[in-house]
């Protein structure tokens, strides 16, 4: 049975599926390139064709998910017009740099990407290819920072004035580097690269549970794993200052996130649990003062609670399973990238351990899951503001007919690029095998020289 149509209600769910489809591509967009480029830079300095070949097979599948992810993001391009017009009359002025930045980036990458492509062995000094590479990277991570931005701007909004409901004295630099913004594109970077890192170290713990040893896999396991725990590294770190920027410009995220319904100090981070309706927690776990420790640095700190904001302000409370599935998986990924270069400096015989090597490939979907519980609890954990604090989310959307229609659609369309992408990539490593590839460029095959 479908529910009452209701096109605000339609309009986040089709904006919803759209972000959380596209987030997909748009990671392994950002986080890609620079692990192709760390990949052709070891191959140089250390004249090793398997790092090279890594390289090149990794940039062709890249090819593939920058092509679904130039549908999808041109989707969500459409979608803030068609589907949320109120918003954009209001604020359309002053996120129109972002947005262009953003595309002007994508280009910028999207051109060297395909120079970098044709320009394969056509130089007799290899590093300059490789120099060739560097516009992309910079290009695809720019390409995040700009966007992200955007969502920095509905999160924390400044850079104008309100004159009879209306935008004036815009500042789009202001608007653009506002309080969210250093917290919110250093977390959206950074987990890009520690989950790209994760998907090809999945391939390649893959490989070597199906008992495939050869050199050329050890090596890709061992430097997206090396990566990998330093990305993790940093996706602590600044999300440790998230915690910090939600605890100051947003109390009632974090606090929806924690259940911390009253005011006080020595706050407790609660860990799973129940909700009742009566909002007392049942079967969770209760990290003394570490709640105090996050929102402000110091044990004894006071933390406001929900009780503070009136509940028709405040996010759903769901979001606490989001947050905690978030740290959770986050944490998974440093550990067991801590472990893989623990045992890679102690015990390297160890690196061949099967549950290890499960270990590691399960961090590969592990890491989207966490990029997706992250996204929706930006969003959802915004809610009731799509503008925060001046404009409520049904007030911004469409009051069009035919929303669902279009959802229908979409959802048709992203099944079929799900599928083909899928296929594709399925198709073009599974009938060009890396031993196939070695043999035919004369690199050394055997499974058991270094």
């Amino acid at each position: 049975m479908f529910m009452e149509y209701d096109p605000a209600i339609y309009s986040r769910i089709l904006t919803g599926l759209t972000l959380g489809f596209h987030i997909l591509f748009a990671t392994v967009g950002v986080g890609i390139p620079i692990m192709i480029a760390l990949a052709e830079w070891m191959g140089l300095r250390k004249n090793d064709e398997h790092y090279r070949l890594l390289a090149r097979r990794w940039a062709r599948g890249f090819v593939v998910t920058v092509a679904v992810g130039v549908v999808t993001g041109t989707s969500i391009g459409l979608q803030l017009s068609l589907l949320w017009p109120n918003f954009m009359q209001l604020a359309g002025q002053t996120i129109s740099l972002p947005l262009f930045m953003e595309t002007f980036a994508f280009f910028f990458e999207a051109i060297f990407l395909g120079i970098y492509l044709y320009t394969w062995d056509r130089f007799k000094n290899k590093a300059l290819h490789f120099i060739i590479l560097i516009p992309v990277v910079i290009g695809a991570s720019f390409s995040a920072f700009f966007i992200t931005t955007v969502n920095s701007f509905m999160n924390a909004p400044q850079g104008f004035e309100i004159t009879n409901g209306v935008l004036t004295n815009i500042d789009p630099l202001a608007a653009m580097f506002n309080p969210a913004t250093p917290t919110k594109t250093a977390h959206v970077i950074v987990t890009c690269y520690l989950t790209s890192a994760f998907v090809l170290g999945m391939i390649a713990a893959y490989k070597l549970l199906k008992g495939n040893n050869h050199v050329y896999h050890k090596k890709a396991l061992h430097m997206t794993m090396t990566s990998a725990f330093i990305f993790s590294i940093a996706t602590v770190l600044i999300g440790d200052l998230s915690g910090k920027y939600l605890a100051e410009y947003q109390p009632e995220k974090l606090a929806a996130a924690e259940w911390h319904f009253e005011t006080e100090t020595e706050a407790p981070l609660i860990v799973g649990g129940v909700l009742d309706d009566d909002n007392n927690v049942s079967y969770a776990l209760e990290i003394p003062y570490a709640l105090s420790v996050l929102a402000h640095g110091d044990p004894g700190s006071e933390v406001i609670g929900l009780e503070e904001f009136p509940e028709r302000d405040t996010p759903p409370l769901f979001v606490h399973y989001l947050f905690d599935g978030m740290v959770a998986i986050g944490m998974y990924l440093f550990a067991i990238s801590g472990l893989y270069v623990a045992f890679s400096w102690w015990k390297k015989s160890w690196l061949s351990n099967k549950w290890l090597l499960r270990g590691i490939f399960i961090g590969g979907p592990l890491s989207f899951l966490a990029i997706e519980f992250g996204w929706v609890f930006a969003e959802i954990g915004r809610q009731p503001w799509i503008l925060y604090g001046i404009m409520r989310t049904p007030e911004g959307a469409t009051t069009a007919d035919h929303v669902d229609s279009m959802l229908y659609l979409f959802i048709g369309l992203y099944a079929l690029l799900g599928i083909s992408c899928s296929l594709v990539l399925r198709r073009m490593y599974k009938h060009n095998p890396v031993e196939h590839e070695l043999e035919q460029r004369g690199i050394e095959s055997r499974g058991d020289r270094e």
